[in-house]
């Protein structure tokens, strides 16, 4: 489900919410909505409101986390791709194949882009990108080293390379674990419990109803930023391929 969708969805369950309420305040005897009734609502509700801003604090936070978390790793792989062509400059020409392989894997990459679904899966001609990578490490571990340097380059560029392949099934592992749905489900109920009480106590008038409007759409739109910064490489708020970019650009130079 994309992050608008959900969002829309939740700014609609609210608003639906906070219409019951004010339907059940219309049919309600006044003797229910009486100034000790209204204390009791909003102590109850008090209690609920506590609980859903902590859950999506929470929420927030953890979709934060990742966002960080998947902002560093693309540039601590960037970061690594530079450092393995450099490697692989400084050993000789025996590595202008390898060299290649690695930038037609960036290219790859940019193109296809940055997702468990578009990077491990074969799309045509086209390789997934660990058998891209493998494939390059196929090519250092061919090399014949000449003398002692040779070797700790050969033994340096094997080292970056598998630490790119960790990368690349690191991202396959955490692109399938996505929002925790049973916590997000529990916490847009609180949230229309809430609204549902405000519709409540709430006279039907324009003052209350956009107050309650932009509310509803301010919770929608935190819930629309949890999801789609808890899958930071789609959607809109994505984590950006500039390092790479920058990276591409450097490749394959003497």
């Amino acid at each position: 489900m994309s992050s608008l969708l959900l969002g829309g969805l939740v700014f609609v369950f609210l608003s639906a919410a906070t219409s019951i309420g004010m339907m059940i305040r219309a049919r309600l005897p006044d003797h229910h909505l009486n100034s000790e009734s209204k204390d009791v609502i909003r102590l109850a509700t008090a209690v609920v409101g506590t609980l859903s801003a902590l859950a999506l604090g929470l929420l927030i936070a953890s979709a934060k986390s990742s966002y960080d978390n998947a902002e560093a790793e693309m540039r601590t792989a960037a970061a690594r791709i530079l450092l393995l062509d450099r490697v692989m400059a400084h050993y000789g020409p025996e590595t202008d194949h390898a060299r290649q392989l690695l930038r037609e894997l960036i290219e790859k990459r940019l193109s296809r882009g940055w997702t468990a679904e578009t990077t491990d899966e074969a799309s045509g001609q086209q390789l997934g990108e660990y058998q891209d990578i493998e494939t390059v490490q196929g090519d250092l571990r061919s090399l014949s080293p000449q003398d002692a340097v040779q070797r700790s380059l050969q033994a340096r560029a094997l080292e970056v390379s598998g630490m790119l392949a960790e990368t690349h099934w690191l991202l396959v592992e955490s692109g399938r674990e996505g929002l925790p749905w049973a916590f997000l489900t529990v916490l847009v109920c609180w949230l229309g419990l809430l609204f549902a009480t405000f519709g409540l106590q709430a006279p039907p008038n324009p003052t209350v109803l956009s107050i309650l409007f932009v509310c509803a759409l301010s919770v929608a739109g935190a819930v629309f930023l949890i999801s789609d910064m808890a899958n930071p490489y789609i959607g809109l708020v994505r984590v950006s391929d500039a390092p790479l970019q920058s990276a591409i650009e450097r490749l394959g130079k003497p």
